[in-house]
């Protein structure tokens, strides 16, 4: 599987039609079609239903759609990696982060970097855990922000300060909002937003209402204010101070959040992150 014929892949998969895609390539139709049939047969499933108006992608056609994005920016990073001079520091440092306080020790280490090799860039995007295990186990990014234990088989991490606690994000009007402090119990039968990370809540499963799950909170905080249900969360992350929408309320007995800046074992590094890493350490 050549990473040409990817890159052929997806053109066709953003522009939903052959002709489109083959304009966009500057390739006749037949010679990107021929492509794709080779594709499919080299991979023994159809990758997409060509109807008259567009073409969709089958099940397997989503699957390597991701599959070759992930593929293709690895190629891009390693490329750009190799070309840097051997005499320089320089590069770009990929971060996945849950939202959190805990983000402002990467930002105060980022900016530190910078300050010593300014021509080390830093691409930070936001995820919960699973999106950060995934992009590390893809090898999309060097280091991500977890907010649970991680498997020490598979990865490296440090602990980092937290001051975060779990509690309930909740509309004003809500029947729980007098209340200084919860238990999992007085949220039996509510309807519960809570994140897709941490669906494991303790609570019977005959008296669990999960009515939505989210991966970026301030979504959550949305259908919080629109009365959807209440947001299982952080503290710290969405400003509830002079809200007349949202309150928080934590947890009674709630322990502080652990929080770990992780990355993969055995990862080779290149110059860029290995200097976040030891400014880090």
């Amino acid at each position: 599987m050549e990473l040409r014929v990817l890159e052929y892949f997806l053109a066709v998969a953003r522009e939903e039609s052959i002709s489109g895609a083959a304009k966009a390539l500057h390739l006749s139709q037949p010679t990107l079609s021929r492509q794709l049939k080779d594709l499919e047969y080299e991979l023994g499933k159809p990758l997409m239903i060509r109807g008259t108006r567009k073409i969709t992608l089958t099940e397997e056609g989503i699957l390597l759609r991701k599959r070759a994005t992930e593929i293709l920016a690895l190629a891009d990073r390693t490329v750009e990696d190799i070309k840097i001079s051997s005499d320089s520091i320089a590069g770009d440092i990929y971060i996945c982060t849950g939202e959190s306080e805990c983000f402002r020790l990467i930002a105060k280490v980022a900016k530190n970097v910078n300050a010593t090799y300014p021509d080390i860039h830093f691409h930070i995007s936001s995820g919960d855990n699973l999106d950060v295990l995934e992009q590390l186990d893809n090898g999309t990014i060097d280091f991500g922000l977890v907010f649970s234990d991680y498997d020490h088989h598979k990865y490296n991490g440090i602990e980092i300060p937290s001051s975060q606690t779990w509690g309930v994000l909740m509309h004003p009007s809500s029947p729980l909002a007098s209340k200084k402090s919860l238990t999992l119990k007085d949220l039996w039968d509510q309807p519960l937003i809570i994140s897709r990370s941490h669906q494991q809540l303790g609570i019977p499963v005959e008296h669990t209402n999960i009515v939505a799950t989210y991966s970026l909170l301030y979504n959550a905080s949305l259908l919080v204010e629109e009365g959807l249900g209440y947001a299982i969360c952080f503290d710290q992350i969405v400003n509830t101070t002079g809200n007349d929408h949202l309150i928080f309320v934590p947890f009674k007995d709630s322990e502080v959040a652990p929080a770990y800046i992780v990355w993969k074992k055995y990862q080779v590094f290149s110059k860029a992150a290995n200097c976040f890493l030891n400014e880090l350490l």
